[in-house]
């Protein structure tokens, strides 16, 4: 027994997360000791490094220490994390992160499945609904329904088994919701022969191994033009089931070209598919929604069975809201537990402000704030205390009205007894913080560093740059710019839209406002996007390897090349780390990766080129006195300035990099990969590319996300220079500084869900503020202290 007073015990000295010489990405040997049970948010620019210390150091390293608590077996199937670049760090609890990351691109994912509450759910019909057709797996869009039987011989003995599984998938659609028809004259062209290239498929050419297997099936003349086909031979082309062929001595499978396409391309999310292959699905799919099933995924079977008139279709096509009512009204005994639970969890989406969502809302169509709050669901009833909670920027999305609740939420778990840790730039959440760590000064190379550490009133007086800006408050625009015609909308009625006529102003910022739910993508993305002219940026992820970078991804790289080549007289592939200029030894990466099976793959930097990613010969070669390794480590802002100078003067790279710093992004690394990147840098990137180009309308969706508060008047010049150079400039944000600034606002609501999607008030900020009529209203009035 511990006969030491209880003050004196080691344990009790453990209310600290210390973090020694964390030098993860850009941090400079930082040291920060962080109260553990107390509510930490961490400040700084775009690129200080807030990420780096929070996500990449504390919560990587308490995962992988978890990791390591299971066996060789367990950890297997689990992600495999390095240990991060830090000297000591002590006193790690189990962290629990809840990001903005998509939640799966499966098209069979739905706000059901994600949580809990699907599965609840299913239980709760598979107890009460009528007529009973079976265990919970009878109501699960992702089992379909199986019968089989065999012989199973056991010391000569022939024993018959048989089983079958009732599932609840719709048989039709295979629990997608929608049915695809392929428009064959997409496919081919039928004056030509599969020789000369009649399959018009993006990246099946006439010598790739798909078209082959269909020229050594044996069942088609590769030199007939397909409309000479008789109509056996088109029906093989077309629709012939799976048949095992040889092309070149190897065995390969030949099925019909219809078939073979919907496995290749129609599997998959269209969003998650490369841009020039979402096109071909665009022109040559028409999805539409299951005749069978009517969009709701589930057999006939499973649709039968009801309670109280209400099918499982029913309740999960119900606003989450109205869904926890009628749980809650529930009687029967026997599953008094289960409502109660499956109430609680219903009643957490309402808090977080996501009861406008549908249990059967696609999970694809969450926007990143709507997803991590989704994650946040499991946690709030959670019975766990003493754990680390990690929030990237949780109040993204939300409007100033809900911004509230979340940080109740965010108190509530502190108030368990839990470790909260949030990176965050709005001074809404930064002012309830007990403790502040602001990384800085700036961003990239010059970021990196603890500037401030203490409390909110310290971080006013610090004099860093978060500190001068957290009482930053906009002033409603004087004068709006007059509008050069309407853009016109009418009868728009998509999701919550309750047949919405507006016009939105061209020529001018308009701002797109209203609750989190209440209806503003839908409109924009509904009735604006894809019309011709109009450019939409977003913040999906974009496509490309670890290799992908901001010099690869713009097309900079091509012009540089060039330069170089021309400079000194060689190929310009010599410049590239994906062509002939390659390190041999660790193929243009600059690292060497090592799979270690269960253990974290080790990324150890190649020895033969020490991280330069090229060939030791090419390195001779300069521009400007610089090397092209020199050249990809530059950061945006220093290579701006390189390539306008007269000895590396290269007019096509500036422009690009002009434009990249224009959109704030002048702290980047040429070399980046584009997988570190955030979704506001993401967003940013996709604008300096799209600023180059012919679009008339620019949709951007909540730009300020990730920015920092200096930064967003960066962000509004860069909408007025968008505006005054003629282009239309349509924002759907929340933020108030955004707000004050917009020539013309549009406000839906007035709540979210069916309490939604009605356009309740158009006009400019001034107007809007000196109304009031709306949530919005007394939000900005408030915010430019009027």
């Amino acid at each position: 027994m511990d006969a030491r007073p209880p003050a004196l015990r080691e344990g009790d000295s453990h209310d600290l997360i210390r973090v020694h010489g964390a030098r993860e990405n850009n941090l400079k040997n930082v040291h920060v000791e962080i109260p553990k049970r107390q509510l930490t948010v961490f400040t700084g620019v775009s690129g200080s490094g807030k990420s780096s210390l929070v996500f990449d150091t504390i919560a990587a390293e308490s995962q992988r220490l978890i990791n390591e608590t299971y066996s060789a077996f367990i950890q297997g199937f689990m992600p495999t994390l390095a240990r991060p670049e830090v000297e000591v760090l002590d006193g790690l609890t189990a962290a629990i992160l809840v990001d903005q990351q998509p939640m799966g691109t499966s098209l069979r994912s739905t706000v059901g499945t994600a949580t809990d509450a699907g599965t609840l759910l299913r239980i709760l019909f598979s107890r009460l609904a009528k007529p009973y057709i079976g265990s919970q797996k009878a109501f699960a869009f992702n089992v379909a329904s199986a019968d089989a039987s065999g012989v199973l011989v056991v010391n000569g003995k022939r024993i018959e088994k048989g089983f079958s599984v009732v599932g609840g998938m719709c048989l039709r659609c295979e629990g997608m919701g929608t049915v695809s028809d392929i428009d064959p004259a997409q496919l081919f062209d039928d004056s030509k022969s599969l020789a000369d290239g009649a399959i018009t498929v993006p990246g099946w050419k006439p010598d790739g191994w798909v078209v082959e297997s269909f020229t050594a099936s044996g069942f088609l003349d590769p030199l007939k033009p397909i409309r000479d086909y008789t109509e056996e031979e088109r029906y093989d082309f077309l629709h012939r089931d799976p048949v095992k062929v040889k092309v070149k001595g190897v065995n390969t499978t030949y099925e019909g070209l219809l078939a073979r396409v919907r496995k290749s391309f129609l599997s998959k999310d269209k969003e998650t598919l490369q841009p020039h292959i979402r096109a071909f699905v665009e022109r040559a799919v028409a999805f539409s929604v299951c005749p069978e099933c009517h969009g709701t995924r589930l057999s006939e079977t499973a649709r039968s069975a009801k309670i109280d008139g209400l099918s499982i279709a029913d309740a999960c096509a119900m606003q989450i809201s109205d869904l926890a009512a009628w749980v809650r009204g529930l009687t029967d005994p026997s599953v008094r537990t289960l409502c109660t639970v499956l109430g609680q969890t219903l009643d957490s989406f309402v808090q977080i402000g996501l009861g406008y969502l549908s249990l059967g809302r696609s999970s694809s169509t969450l926007s990143g704030g709507e997803a991590q709050r989704v994650k946040m669901v499991r946690h709030l009833g959670s019975a766990l205390t003493d754990v680390t909670y990690v929030f990237d920027e949780p109040t993204t999305g939300l409007h100033p009205h809900d911004i509230q609740r979340m940080n109740e939420l965010l108190l509530r778990l502190r108030d368990k007894g839990n470790t909260v840790l949030v990176v965050e730039h709005k001074p809404e959440t930064i002012v309830i913080a007990d403790h502040v760590v602001d990384l800085g000064p700036y961003a990239g190379s010059k970021g990196g560093e603890v500037v401030f550490e203490g409390t909110v009133e310290g971080l006013r007086a610090s004099g860093t740059v978060t500190g001068r800006h957290l009482d930053d408050r906009a002033s409603v625009k004087p004068s709006a710019r007059k509008r050069a015609g309407v853009l016109e909308v009418r009868g728009a009625n998509a999701h919550n839209l309750r047949d919405v006529d507006v016009d939105i102003p061209l020529g001018v910022l308009t701002v797109l406002t209203g609750v989190a739910g209440s209806g503003k993508s839908s409109l924009i993305h509904g009735s604006v996007a894809g019309r011709d002219g109009v450019v939409t940026v977003d913040q999906s992820p974009i496509k490309g390897s670890r290799r992908s970078n901001p010099a690869t991804y713009t097309g900079m790289l091509e012009p540089i090349r060039k330069a170089f080549a021309k400079a000194n007289g060689v190929k310009p592939a010599l410049f590239s780390p994906n062509s002939e200029g390659a390190c041999p030894t660790c193929k243009g990466a600059g690292v060497i990766y090592t799979d270690l099976a269960i253990m974290a793959g080790v990324a150890t930097t190649c020895d033969d080129c020490e991280g330069k990613r090229f060939h030791a010969s090419v390195l001779q070669y300069r521009l400007g006195g610089r090397d092209i390794s020199e050249v990809f480590a530059m950061p945006v802002a220093e290579a701006a300035e390189f390539f306008r100078g007269s000895e590396a003067r290269t007019p096509a790279a500036y422009a690009i990099l002009d434009r990249l710093a224009e959109v704030g992004l002048g702290y980047l690394g040429l070399g980046q990969p584009l997988t570190t990147l955030s979704g506001g840098e993401r967003q940013r990137l996709k604008l300096a590319g799209h600023m180059a180009g012919t679009g008339n309308v620019y949709i951007l969706d909540e730009p300020t996300s990730g920015l920092h508060l200096a930064d967003v008047e960066q962000l509004l010049a860069l909408l007025d220079r968008l505006v005054d150079a003629g282009k239309t400039v349509i924002v759907v944000e929340h933020h108030q500084a955004v707000m004050a600034h917009a020539d013309w606002i549009i406000d839906l609501g007035p709540g979210a869900g069916h309490d939604g999607g009605r356009i309740v008030f158009e006009g400019t900020p001034a107007d809007l503020v000196a109304a009031r009529p709306t949530l919005t209203g007394e939000h900005l009035a408030q915010y430019v202290g009027a």
